[in-house]
């Protein structure tokens, strides 16, 4: 019978003592039952939104091209509408 189990390696991180407190208060507060499920957490989490830049980024090289080939479009219009919807996708605290 074949281990279904991914493969666990070990990695050594250095972390500021900021970030090092929030991981332990994590744990410590029962939010997480070690640090490296929060290293794990926090990686899933930055997997998905580059994940997520890179289908936005697809969208907008799709659109461009969509563009290029309807023909003349006001260009001043169309990023105008770009900027709006990209915009509105930006969660709030993504410049913390």
């Amino acid at each position: 019978m074949a281990d279904d189990k991914p493969r666990v390696e070990k990695v050594s991180i250095a972390l500021t003592a900021d970030m090092a407190a929030m991981v332990r208060d994590a744990v410590e507060s029962g939010e997480y039952a070690s640090a490296s499920e929060v290293v794990r957490d926090a990686l899933r989490d930055w997997k998905y939104k580059q994940q997520a830049r890179e289908r936005q980024i697809a969208e907008l090289k799709a659109l461009i091209d969509e563009g290029r080939n309807s023909g003349y479009v006001d260009a001043e219009e169309a990023f105008d509408r770009l900027i709006t919807k990209y915009k509105a996708m930006i969660p709030a605290d993504a410049n913390t």
